[in-house]
């Protein structure tokens, strides 16, 4: 049932195009990755014109956990949903109870009256629905993955950093609004830019604390925006994965060990990498390393050469990999199968045809 009702759901927001075009969490064309590449294709551009960006990455206090169940229930009717829908999740939601258990002992059931139900087929999509309306008035770029939000604004300009104050503000009384508490706590500011005049913000009276690099959606981005922390980070995971696949597993056959390669090692070499790819040989071999060292586990092909390796077990070097990630994702955005806010990062340049250079019959 639940199954249908998303469908029924999402196919509403699609006809009547009240998708929110900053969410990239639980939506169909959209990722972890297209949020990076989107998100961070804004940053670039002004950074390489020797612009100074301020990014603000907020948390939000237990949000799943949080949403108010008559809040929702207001927004869900906002959209003009089929009455019945609204009033099915409704029902659902309500008479929910829960109680405490400690050392054994039971404590009286108390009434759940916020939160979208986890680990259900209508709890991602009613809480992208919830907080769909968040980036309303803010002028500065913002994205979003479910609940994790990022804002950034030019700041090297006149009035760059009164706008970046008045977003947050914006924002804090969005949350006052809806009763979604951000943990000011865990809420961040990086400075970008040479020209970056590093101002202060606040956030409920709180300062922000600056950073200079932050895990945002399990990849690591540094305030000079190079990769070498990714690439360390990720060939640590994936040499202590394979460790654990060398002393785990005594066979040493193509059949058992690439298969585990495959699918508890190489992901931590390429989660999200078609964004942070590196450019620098250093940090190509840091992670090209990883991979030598497995297919030398292989029995037999310990003594010949990493291509040699490669081809006895119909595989592609990383950097061949990353090269044909980045044209299945340039095809995906040309096609308009990745779903980014301006429809694509990539610009088609249209020929215009000179009046010498039409030929009549």
């Amino acid at each position: 049932m639940g199954t249908m009702l998303k469908e029924r759901i999402v196919e509403h927001l699609r006809t009547h195009r009240l998708q929110d075009q900053k969410q990239h969490g639980f939506t169909s064309g959209r990722s972890c990755q297209t949020n990076l590449i989107d998100f961070f294709d804004w940053v670039t551009k002004i950074i390489d014109t020797g612009g100074a960006v301020d990014i603000a990455y907020l948390d939000f206090s237990k949000a799943f956990d949080t949403v108010p169940h008559r809040r929702l229930i207001n927004k869900l009717q906002s959209l003009s949903l089929d009455s019945n829908i609204v009033e099915w999740i409704r029902q659902w939601l309500s008479d929910r109870q829960q109680r405490i258990v400690v050392n054994g002992v039971y404590s009286v059931h108390g009434l759940v009256t916020s939160g979208v139900p986890q680990g259900s087929v209508l709890g991602p999509i009613l809480f992208n629905i919830f907080i769909s309306d968040i980036a309303e008035g803010i002028n500065g770029k913002v994205c979003l993955f479910v609940d994790d939000t990022k804002i950034c604004n030019r700041v090297d300009v006149p009035g760059g950093i009164s706008q970046m104050t008045n977003d947050l503000g914006k924002l804090k009384k969005w949350s006052e609004l809806w009763q979604l508490s951000f943990n000011v706590d865990k809420c961040k500011i990086m400075h970008l830019g040479r020209k970056n005049p590093r101002a202060e913000y606040r956030i409920f009276d709180t300062v922000l604390t600056s950073t200079s690099e932050e895990r945002d959606l399990g990849v690591i981005i540094s305030e000079d925006l190079r990769v070498s922390s990714q690439c360390n980070r990720a060939a640590g995971n994936a040499s202590r994965m394979l460790g654990c696949v060398g002393r785990g597993i005594s066979s040493r056959k193509r059949e058992v060990l690439m298969p585990l390669y495959r699918a508890l090692v190489r992901p931590h070499l390429e989660y999200c990498v078609q964004y942070w790819r590196p450019y620098l040989q250093k940090d190509i071999d840091i992670l090209e390393r990883v991979q030598r060292r497995a297919t030398k586990m292989v029995y037999g092909l310990k003594e010949k050469s990493y291509q040699e390796r490669l081809n006895d077990l119909n595989m592609y070097s990383l950097e061949k990999r990353r090269d044909r990630g980045d044209m299945i994702e340039t095809f995906k955005y040309v096609k308009g199968i990745h779903k980014v806010e301006e429809g694509s990062i990539f610009k088609r340049k249209q020929k215009i045809a000179k009046q010498e250079d039409i030929v009549l019959d």
